[in-house]
């Protein structure tokens, strides 16, 4: 069994990921259709959520990533144009920002939100598949199997109290042993393939359109034969 949790399948497969319908947190704008697959230390938890209708949010509660997986979702913060978000697109709403929400009809979207105290800068950011990208390190040569990959990030936000960033990642192709993630992870495939392995020798097949959820320290491996792009969250805290 792999370590990976599948969120959301593109091509509409079933998911073998158990999620459990729960609020996260009391302030929750979606609590009533909020589905949690993982909540863990560092305040954080991934899943998704199936909504419609309008909300008003006065400061929202929490910092989320969100990437629209069917319909569409329009985001209204105070002083900016709405910024409408289809299938494949994705945005991170900060901690204290004031906000609309508005689904005309049924939207999905995968999240992964993670509680703070502290400072924040409220503000909506898109998440962008033509990022600015900069070269970013690969991973160490004594995980790779074969060449080591040219890997690129657009690290588009990020929330200090919460060890919260999220942004755009490419990479060549390569083969990483199994080995205990570095941090909590979301991923949103833009392009690509890529199979997960696990301790075991089990394998997960992920394309463009899946999202995953990798917790840090699961045991986890990954292999990539073509360029791989990605929306990305990580969070570093204690396992």
């Amino acid at each position: 069994m792999t370590v990976a949790l599948l969120l959301h399948r593109a091509d509409g497969a079933p998911l073998s990921t158990a999620f459990r319908k729960a609020a996260f947190g009391t302030a929750d704008p979606f609590a009533r259709c909020r589905e949690i697959a993982w909540e863990g230390p560092g305040l954080m938890s991934a899943g998704r959520v199936n909504f419609i209708g309008e909300i008003d949010v006065e400061s929202y509660p929490h910092t989320e990533t969100i990437v629209v997986v069917d319909g569409m979702l329009s985001l209204s913060a105070a002083g900016a144009a709405p910024l409408v978000l289809g299938r494949g697109e994705g945005a991170v709403i900060a901690r204290g920002t004031a906000v609309r929400i508005l689904a005309v009809s049924r939207a999905v979207f995968v999240s992964c939100a993670a509680a703070a105290e502290g400072p924040a800068t409220p503000g909506i950011t898109a998440l962008r598949a033509d990022a600015a990208f900069k070269p970013s390190t690969p991973p160490p040569a004594e995980a790779l199997l074969g060449a080591t990959p040219q890997c690129r990030s657009d690290n588009v936000f990020f929330d200090a109290p919460a060890d919260y960033r999220a942004g755009t990642w490419d990479s060549t192709p390569y083969h990483r042993v199994v080995r205990p993630h570095r941090l909590n992870e979301f991923m949103y495939l833009l392009a690509g393939g890529v199979r997960f392995a696990g301790p075991d020798g089990s394998l997960l097949s992920a394309k463009a359109g899946d999202a995953i959820f990798v917790a840090k320290a699961a045991p986890i491996g990954w292999e990539s034969s073509e360029r791989v792009a990605k929306f990305y969250v990580v969070q570093d805290v204690p396992a």
